[in-house]
């Protein structure tokens, strides 16, 4: 639900990449809650420590516990959530152990934005439609953007987790990467059980502490989750009319949606395009695209308006092609793995009723995980930022590609080639202006 999220959700999508059958099956059953006589928390890491002046996992918590209280968590709730309060070096292990969406697009989205999810998320928007109607009046965000969103995270609630939720956040919060955030997130949870929408044993999700059909963090449920069915909880996990409904309210005012506009469009790109201005930062007006060369699939024409949009090419010049509009940006801060919310977008423009994307009229090569990763090494020695030099190409690494390709007078389309890698480790091309970039 925010930008660390490229970093916490390999788990669920890994377990949605299951046959259609799987839609058919009921939700897991609920994995046993801990017992309070039973609660031995696993030996803490020492390393995990470390940002908290050596401070022990117990002088930890209850500090952890000193702050929920003043942030207005009852002694009551404290005492219900102590025993799943304990601390599992399995789970910050799992968090730092991810390789994530190092996919090509395509494979990704056929995967995760196959038929059979957009089928059924075709079929909840009419199992459920008064709740989705509600929803888009209410908060203006389309039946299909929600279950696109439900179906890969949850597949509409049959893979939600199984693990307490509490002792996952309490783990990420002592470890030292994220270690303020976590801490936020254990409060929200506890607030969550405090205002009676969930009780400890009920908190059941994804390893990263993601609770719900919809996936949400504790703290983007205790801001945005609304009782929709009227029962006086806002239940998440069982309630379909709450996922719907606060899935909405979070798109909305969460992420800023902007009602009756659109989000991402198939497109089909000239090849004489100006590479250069095919990224998230630049937006034109549709009428400039046009201008461009830019059609639809089909080869219709693009609205003469001035209607903002960026051209998105998530595998390169040579793969599918997108106009991203402003309300890409909810896809992109709901996760900022580009190939997620991308697949995302796609997946609910095909439940809005879009022909499938395309096949590239060739196979477009990648680097394989060694180059890819000696590539972001050798940005880093050019002074760029890519984030962590893990193999995977994540918008800081594109946006460092897109540069030294203007730079050697390369198609800028941020895509990483073996020329790429081949100029940059002789390291003697001559810069040429951004204008010669095309």
């Amino acid at each position: 639900m925010l930008k660390t999220r490229f970093a916490i959700a390999a788990a669920a999508l890994l377990a949605l990449c299951a046959p259609a059958s799987a839609q058919l099956l009921p939700p897991p059953a609920k994995p046993a809650a801990p017992k309070a006589t039973a609660t031995k928390a696993t030996a803490p890491s020492p390393r995990a420590a470390s940002c908290h002046n050596g401070q022990s996992f117990d002088r930890f918590l209850a500090d952890v516990k000193s702050q929920a209280v003043a942030a207005g968590v009852s002694q009551r709730t404290i005492s219900e959530a102590s025993p799943y309060l304990i601390y599992d070096q399995g789970i910050v292990n799992r968090d730092r152990g991810q390789r994530v969406f190092g996919q090509l697009f395509t494979e990704f989205a056929g995967r995760m934005a196959a038929a059979y999810r957009m089928q059924n998320g075709q079929q909840h928007i009419k199992q459920h439609a008064a709740a989705f109607a509600r929803a888009e009046k209410e908060y203006g965000v389309p039946p299909a953007v929600i279950a696109a969103f439900w179906g890969l995270e949850s597949d509409f609630g049959v893979n939600m987790g199984n693990l307490p939720t509490l002792k996952s956040l309490v783990s990420l919060a002592y470890d030292c990467r994220r270690s303020e955030m976590f801490v936020n997130e254990t409060i929200a949870a506890l607030k969550i059980i405090d205002r009676g929408d969930l009780t400890p044993d009920e908190m059941i999700g994804s390893w990263a502490g993601e609770l719900g059909q919809t996936q949400f963090l504790p703290v983007h449920y205790v801001n945005y989750a609304v009782d929709y069915d009227g029962d006086g909880r806002r239940d998440l996990l069982r309630s379909e009319d709450d996922v719907i409904g606060s899935t909405a309210n979070y798109i909305a005012n969460g992420l800023k949606w902007r009602r009756g506009e659109p989000w991402l469009e198939e497109i089909k790109v000239p090849q004489n395009l100006p590479w250069d201005q095919t990224d998230l930062s630049v937006q034109l007006p549709r009428s400039k695209w046009a201008q461009f060369g830019v059609t639809y699939p089909d080869g219709r024409p693009l609205p003469n308006d001035n209607l903002a949009a960026s051209v998105l090419l998530p595998m390169g010049r040579n793969g599918p092609a997108f106009m991203a509009y402003a309300n890409f940006a909810a896809y992109t801060e709901w996760n900022n793995s580009l190939i997620y919310s991308t697949t995302a977008g796609y997946l609910a423009s095909r439940i809005a009723g879009a022909a499938p994307m395309r096949k590239p009229a060739g196979q477009v090569a990648q680097l394989p995980f060694n180059e890819l990763k000696q590539l972001q090494q050798l940005l880093v020695q050019a002074g760029f930022n890519v984030g962590k030099v893990d193999g995977v190409l994540g918008q800081q690494s594109r946006a460092a590609v897109k540069a030294m390709q203007i730079k050697y007078g390369l198609p800028a389309d941020s895509w990483p080639t073996a020329e790429l890698l081949a100029r940059m480790r002789g390291g003697t091309a001559q810069a040429q202006p951004a204008s010669a970039v095309r």
